[in-house]
């Protein structure tokens, strides 16, 4: 019988200055390193449209709109994470080139390999961020978007959003209709 390969743990100091050498971009989660597998178009497309209005709709402000190939640093959880979209308006996440820190609105755009990871741990993981006010969770096949809001109890509540309907962004002002979110995206 064969043996598992080993597991390379890396400090975070070690994954920072490995990763940009890689080829593929890889996730840090408390000593390990995960490669992220490429997306389809229509992943690529939704992540797009949102970040575009959000971007759009934020200009002028002191906020700006980031998409996945910016870090996220999570000290909480000891963890770097690619997410599709974020947002932040903080000068210490403006001054930092490379790695965000205190971002108000995360979105994630689910794909089944990754639905429960992202609806699960990385949803835990990313609550511990105190600036967070929101996250997103587009599903591509029901054409459906899951938005938890933090509440100033510190709760995080479900606003559910069906296919058809405008999503609304508390964090960002902003109300996006679904011919907007899933503009060039095919049905399947």
């Amino acid at each position: 019988m064969g043996q598992a390969a080993p597991k390379t743990f890396f400090t975070a100091a070690d994954y920072l200055a490995w990763e940009p050498a890689q080829l593929d971009r890889h996730e840090y989660i408390d000593g390990e390193a995960f490669a992220m597998a490429g997306a389809e178009d229509r992943h690529v497309t939704v992540s797009m449209n949102l970040a575009f209005a959000l971007r759009q709709h934020l200009a002028g402000s002191p906020c700006r709109t980031y998409m996945s190939d910016m870090r996220l640093h999570v000290s909480a959880a000891n963890s770097y994470f690619y997410p599709d979209v974020l947002v932040t308006c903080s000068a210490l996440d403006l001054a930092s080139p490379m790695v965000k820190t205190e971002p108000k609105l995360i979105a994630e755009v689910l794909s089944p390999s990754t639905a429960a990871y992202d609806r699960g741990l990385k949803f835990s993981h990313y609550r511990s961020i105190a600036s967070l006010e929101e996250f997103v969770l587009i599903d591509l096949d029901t054409r459906s978007t899951d938005c938890y809001r933090k509440g100033a109890d510190g709760l995080w509540v479900l606003h559910p959003f069906v296919r058809g309907a405008t999503v609304v962004l508390a964090s960002a002002a902003l109300e996006l209709s679904a011919a907007q979110l899933f503009a060039e995206v095919p049905e399947v």
